[in-house]
């Protein structure tokens, strides 16, 4: 008998082939895509097909077509939003996880992918110094990880006050009260939204120059109270000082976005930064920005085990085997990937040395960076602690966003505007471990060249 697999087996093979000659290019090509690839597209706009095709004719059209029209964000020169590029290891696990096809809904669906999160779960603990009784789901990216977090702490601080929202709703309940940095960033807002507050209820706390909370402008809190920090602000770096938040808490729930400044913790050099974030009750990181695992994975990690599963349950709460709860029940999603292999493999890869190193190199290289843009005439508006840099050029301050463009459409390098404490400005973020001195020195001549045509 014939296995019907052999087809799956084939195309793998030629998706193989097709993305090792894609990776081969990306050190040479265009970061952004050329208009000519960008106009290809309009090749995908047919009606759907009436007949099968072949595997490999499908897949040909997608390496023909999609291929040239990709940001070459897996390559060293990629410096937007905070995005890592895949590390080798993590790249192949999702290639065997493709095989797999492992629905992670509970031990019974697959005991690779629980036993793995449940794995690589301690793992996390440990390399980034937080309590080893804490829960950690794994979900799509930071917003769903701190809607996952910020539930858990809504219903736990109604609960305080006699109020169980899982059975009566959020209508009449009692208020809640939100304290945030006004440089909170948006995907902690967006989940707030989710869950059904609105920013009329934040109360407000102003930032110093780097976009830390001023801790002495904290109001009261109590109890009742949920208060939103940041490790690693998305245009400086630079995190809140949560020690003394924490100190001044009086009970509240002190939670930590740190999409990507939480993995300074990772390493000697740079996790005095985060000083006393280890006392929160929760905190937030993304595997694919720092750590570099394919996209998407985010996690939600809880000091209150127990409130993430009250939060995320669907049904009345039982064990699984070994007496811990089923993934399904400490996160939104119940037909969910195995995020877990892929962040296994790249902490399996990198050990505790590679994921300090990957840190350190990455804020070496951001130095290096900062320095460059100082010789060519930028002024840099941040304090280069971690890996992002805040740039303007005094001449052409009001230009940042045509200097981004002009350097992305010449292909040499992709980063944006931004716009730092009222002032319009280049923001890189130096994140993917592909990225070499030589990436840096060449994206500094592309935006000397790019300065010289606007002098």
């Amino acid at each position: 008998m014939q296995n019907p697999l052999t087809h799956s087996q084939a195309a793998l093979v030629e998706a193989f082939t097709r993305a090792d000659a894609y990776l081969e290019t990306v050190p040479d090509r265009s970061v952004a895509p050329t208009p000519d690839a960008i106009s290809r597209l309009t090749e995908f706009d047919t009606p759907m097909p009436e007949q099968p095709s072949a595997p490999a004719k499908t897949i040909a059209m997608l390496d023909e077509i999609g291929s040239p029209a990709t940001t070459a964000s897996v390559g060293g020169r990629f410096y937007g939003l905070v995005v890592g590029g895949t590390l080798p290891a993590a790249l192949g696990a999702r290639v065997l996880a493709s095989a797999w096809d492992q629905v992670v809904f509970n031990e019974a669906t697959s005991p690779i992918g629980v036993k793995l999160e449940r794995v690589v779960s301690a793992w996390l603990l440990d390399i980034l110094g937080l309590p080893k009784d804490c829960s950690v789901g794994f979900v799509t990216g930071a917003t769903m990880a701190n809607f996952t977090c910020l539930a858990a702490a809504r219903n736990t601080l109604l609960e305080r006050q006699g109020w169980d929202v899982s059975r009566k709703g959020l209508w009449r309940a009692p208020p809640v009260r939100i304290v945030a940095g006004r440089q909170v960033h948006v995907t902690v807002l967006k989940a707030l939204k989710l869950l059904g507050f609105g920013t009329d209820e934040i109360e407000w706390v102003d930032c110093d120059a780097q976009g830390r909370m001023i801790s002495a402008k904290l109001p009261d809190t109590d109890d009742r109270t949920l208060i939103l920090t940041q490790s690693g602000n998305v245009n400086s770096g630079a995190s809140d000082p949560i020690a003394e938040i924490v100190a001044a808490a009086n009970d509240a729930w002190v939670h930590v976005d740190g999409a990507f400044g939480l993995w300074a913790a990772a390493s000697p050099r740079t996790q005095a930064q985060l000083h006393g974030y280890d006392a929160a009750d929760s905190w937030v990181t993304d595997g694919h920005k720092w750590l570099n695992t394919p996209y998407d994975c985010g996690m939600a990690i809880c000091r209150h085990p127990d409130a993430i599963h009250n939060a995320m349950a669907t049904q009345a709460p039982y064990l699984e085997i070994g007496g811990v709860a089923a993934p399904k029940d400490m996160v939104p999603e119940f037909s969910r990937g195995a995020r877990g292999v892929e962040v296994w493999a790249a902490l399996h890869s990198l050990g505790k040395e590679g994921v300090a190193d990957l840190i350190d190199r990455s804020c070496a290289l951001a130095r290096r960076l900062a320095a460059g843009l100082q010789d060519c005439g930028f002024e840099i508006l941040n304090d280069v602690v971690l890996n992002q840099v805040v740039a303007t050029f005094p001449d052409f301050e009001g230009r940042s966003s045509d200097i981004a463009q002009m350097v992305q459409e010449s292909g040499e390098a992709w980063f944006g505007a931004t716009n730092w404490n009222g002032r319009p400005a280049l923001r890189f973020s130096v994140a993917s471990w592909a990225t070499s001195d030589a990436d840096i020195d060449r994206t500094l001549q592309a935006i000397k060249k790019t300065i010289s045509t606007l002098a």
